[in-house]
C-alpha cells in the first residue's frame, strides 16, 4: 500500500495523473467493495472533476500541497454538502446536507478528494457495523467476521487499499476497535482537538473525530489538517505548541496496567502485545507496572452517561424535520403523539431504541441522581486516577480489544458481550486522553491485534512521535 508522501511526490513529479489515481482507486472499490460492502455512497462524479482540476494545476506549474489530489472516505455521520449523510439509518436516508463539516471543510481546503461515505452502526451505537440499517460491512482479512464498530466501513476501506485514509469518529472507541480488528492505524485524539461541527451527535461530551490509516505518519498528517480551535465548537481548541517533542524512548517512562491483561483477554493477543512491550524495553524504555484499579467502573460508567446524551441528540427524529419516514412508508396518523411514535419506530433499528429507551429512564424523574449524577461523580473519579497514572508514565500501553475479531452474527443477540469488546477502550473517552491503535501482529488464523497506547491530555504530538519509533519496532 502506498503512503500519502508517495502519492503526492508521485503527482509532483507527474508520473501519475491525479484523475488516473481517483480512477484507480475507484477500481478498486468497484472490484472489492462488493463483497466487503464498506461504502454507503459514492461520490465519483463530483471526485474525477476535482482531480481534473487538480492536474490542471500540476500542468500550469503550481505548488500543491501534501493532501491536494490525496483521495479519503469520511464515516457517514459527516454531513457533506450535497451529497448523502444517513448516519446508518433509516430515519436519515435521504437527507442531503446543506453544508459542510468543519473536517470535510479542512481537508477540502487542503485539495483532498473525497471519494465516498462510509458504513456504520446506525447513528454509531455499535462494536461490529452489523447495526447498520443498509447492511453489514465484513472485515477484510476474514469476510466472516465483522470489521468492528461502530467506523467499520472507514477502517475496512483503509484495510483493503480502497483509500489510502478515512476519517471516523470515537465515542467509546469506534476508531480504535475497528482499527484493531482490521489492521490499521486509528487515532482518538484529545477530546476538543478536533472541531465537532458537523458531526451527527451521539453523545456531545465523548465524540471525537479522528483519522484511521495506512502508518501513524498518515494518520498524523491527516490530523494535523483536521485539528484546531473552530468558532463554532465551544468545545474545540488549538493544542499547546509546547506538546511538539520528539523524546527517545531511551528517556521514556511506559505504564502497564495489570487490568487490562487478567481473565478474559485472549491468550494471543496477550502474548503479542508482551512481545511489543518486550522490544521497547529493549530500546531502552523503563517499563513500569502501574494501577488503574477503577478501570472496571469505566464501562459501566459509559453506558449511562452516552444513553443518557444519546436520548437527548436523538429527540430532533422527530418525523417533522430531517426525513418524515412515516410519510414515505406510506403512514396515517391523528395526532402528533402518533406521527412520533410512528416516525421513530419506522426509523429506528434496535440498538438505537435501546438506548434511547434507557437514556430516558436514567434522565427520569427519581432515576437522575441515583444513576446520570452518580456516573458523573465516577468520570471524575476516573479522570483524577488517570492523571495521577501520567504524572508517574509518559504513555500507557494496554491491547485495544480483548480478542480479535469475532464472527459475524456471533453477538448480535448478547448485547452485553458486544458491549464488552470496548472493554480497554471507553475509558479515554470517559477522561477525554488521547489514544492510538497500531497493528502488533497476527493470530496464528491471520486475524490483526491491536496494541493501543494512551497518552495525558493535550500530548497528541508526543503520542504520534513515540507511535512512530514503536511502528519502527513492530516492524523489526
Amino acid at each position: 500500500m502506498i503512503m500519502i508522501e508517495e502519492l503526492h511526490q508521485k503527482l509532483v513529479n507527474k508520473e501519475i495523473s491525479d484523475r488516473d489515481l481517483v480512477e484507480s482507486y475507484f477500481d478498486i472499490i468497484e472490484k472489492k467493495d462488493s463483497q466487503i460492502k464498506a461504502f454507503l455512497t459514492l461520490n465519483k462524479n463530483e471526485a474525477l472533476a476535482q482531480a481534473t482540476i487538480v492536474d490542471r494545476k500540476i500542468q500550469q506549474g503550481e505548488e500543491i500541497g501534501l493532501l491536494t489530489g490525496i483521495p479519503f472516505a469520511a464515516k457517514d455521520n459527516m454531513i457533506t454538502e450535497g451529497i448523502r449523510t444517513t448516519a446508518g439509518s433509516k430515519i436519515l436516508e435521504n437527507y442531503i446536507g446543506s453544508y459542510d463539516a468543519f473536517v470535510i471543510q479542512q481537508l477540502k481546503k487542503e485539495g483532498a478528494i473525497l471519494l465516498g461515505k462510509t458504513n456504520l452502526d446506525e447513528f454509531a451505537m455499535g462494536s461490529s457495523t452489523e447495526n447498520s440499517a443498509f447492511f453489514p460491512t465484513r472485515n477484510p482479512y476474514d469476510l466472516e467476521r465483522v470489521p468492528g464498530g461502530s467506523s467499520g466501513g472507514s477502517a475496512a476501506a483503509v484495510a483493503s487499499g480502497m483509500v489510502p485514509f478515512a476519517l471516523g469518529s470515537d465515542t467509546g472507541g469506534s476508531i480504535r476497535q475497528p482499527a484493531s480488528f482490521c489492521g490499521t492505524v486509528g487515532f482518538k485524539p484529545t477530546y476538543g482537538a478536533v472541531s465537532r461541527l458537523g458531526l451527527i451527535a451521539m453523545a456531545s461530551s465523548l465524540d471525537v473525530i479522528g483519522p484511521l490509516a495506512q502508518s501513524v505518519e498518515d494518520a498524523e498528517i491527516v490530523f494535523k489538517y483536521i485539528k484546531g480551535k473552530d468558532k463554532m465548537d465551544s468545545t474545540s481548541f488549538d493544542l499547546p505548541s509546547t506538546e511538539k517533542k520528539d523524546r527517545p524512548i531511551k528517556d521514556l517512562r511506559i505504564g502497564i496496567p495489570e487490568e487490562y491483561f487478567g481473565e478474559g483477554v485472549d491468550k494471543e493477543v496477550k502474548e503479542k502485545i508482551k512481545e511489543v512491550i518486550e522490544k521497547i524495553e529493549k530500546a531502552g524504555a523503563k517499563i513500569e507496572k502501574i494501577n488503574l484499579a477503577n478501570n472496571s467502573f469505566a464501562l459501566p460508567c459509559y453506558y449511562i452517561i452516552m444513553p443518557a446524551e444519546v436520548s437527548t441528540n436523538l429527540a430532533r427524529y422527530d418525523g417533522i424535520r430531517y426525513a418524515p419516514l412515516s410519510v414515505k412508508e406510506g403512514q396515517v396518523f391523528n395526532t402528533l403523539h402518533d406521527l412520533y411514535f410512528k416516525t421513530r419506530g419506522l426509523g429506528f433499528g434496535r440498538e438505537v431504541r435501546r438506548r434511547l429507551v434507557l437514556g430516558t429512564y436514567i434522565l427520569s424523574k427519581g432515576y437522575y441522581e441515583a444513576y446520570y449524577k452518580k456516573a458523573q461523580r465516577v468520570r471524575r473519579l476516573l479522570t483524577q486516577e488517570w492523571k495521577a497514572a501520567f504524572q508517574k508514565v509518559d504513555f500507557i500501553i494496554t491491547p485495544t480489544t480483548p480478542t480479535p475479531a469475532f464472527k459475524l452474527g456471533e453477538k448480535t443477540n448478547n448485547p452485553l458481550s458486544m458491549y464488552l469488546s470496548d472493554i480497554f477502550t471507553v475509558g479515554a473517552n470517559i477522561v477525554g486522553n488521547p489514544a492510538i491503535n497500531l497493528k502488533a501482529g497476527e493470530t496464528k488464523n491471520k486475524l490483526p491485534i491491536g496494541l493501543q497506547i494512551l497518552g495525558a491530555h493535550f500530548s497528541d504530538y508526543s503520542l504520534l512521535s513515540f507511535a512512530k519509533k514503536v511502528e519502527r519496532l513492530i516492524s523489526l
